[in-house]
């Protein structure tokens, strides 16, 4: 994987900070930056997509005055 790659996906997991104000709201933002982040990496989008939800919805869960 190049260093370009692996750059942009840091920067697209960046964005897994930004919560909903819902549980679905969390998990399809999640989603979005995980299959980004997938498809930039050429990996598999459905397993992005849902690690991106699983991690989102957990960070906001965990720590709801750090989400906005």
């Amino acid at each position: 994987m190049s260093i370009k790659s692996l750059s942009l996906a840091a920067v697209l997991c960046a964005g897994l900070a930004a919560c909903g104000d819902t549980i679905a709201e969390q998990s399809l933002g999640g989603a979005a930056v995980g299959a980004g982040a997938a498809a930039v990496t050429s990996g598999s989008l459905l397993q992005g997509a849902a690690i991106g939800a699983a991690g989102n919805v957990a960070y906001c869960q965990l720590n709801p005055g750090k989400c906005n």
